[in-house]
């Protein structure tokens, strides 16, 4: 499976609220860590926290566009990407938790999976024009 595709079947799982399918993209010792710094170590420990999340909050949907993809060795690879969230209920993007994304992914057996998910704030202190540009730009997807 090529980086984008495993990337975009973990959108995917995250906007249907599939916390199994998210989890399932993950290697047995991944780690996730979420936007406000929760860390969750290994696909049971992804899964459970998410099906909580999914449970007790209506999520927003993710719109994204892959920045980046980076071959680190030949089993190892990197992809940055930006992502904004529409609300649940809304049509439009909370450009206060726009944020950037970096996988870390390795293959083991013939096998592409997530071996980290970095999710950071996109909050661009002290530049608030950047942060509307992003915001713009995420608009576009829409």
């Amino acid at each position: 499976m090529k980086i984008e595709q495993l990337y975009r079947r973990l959108i995917e799982a995250w906007n249907a609220r599939d916390a199994a399918a998210f989890a399932e993209l993950f290697d047995n010792e991944g780690h996730s860590i979420g936007f406000d710094g929760s860390e969750m170590h290994g696909r049971a420990e992804i899964e459970s926290a998410l099906a909580r999340i999914f449970a007790d909050h209506e999520t927003g949907r993710y719109v994204f566009k892959v920045r980046d993809v980076g071959s680190l060795a030949d089993d190892v690879a990197v992809l940055r990407a930006v992502v904004g969230m529409v609300p649940a209920g809304q049509t439009s993007l909370n450009p206060d938790v726009n944020a950037i994304h970096t996988l870390l992914a390795v293959r083991a057996g013939g096998e592409w999976r997530i071996a980290l998910l970095q999710n950071t704030p996109a909050q661009y202190h002290g530049r608030p024009e950047t942060g509307e540009a992003l915001t713009a730009e995420l608009s576009d997807l829409l």
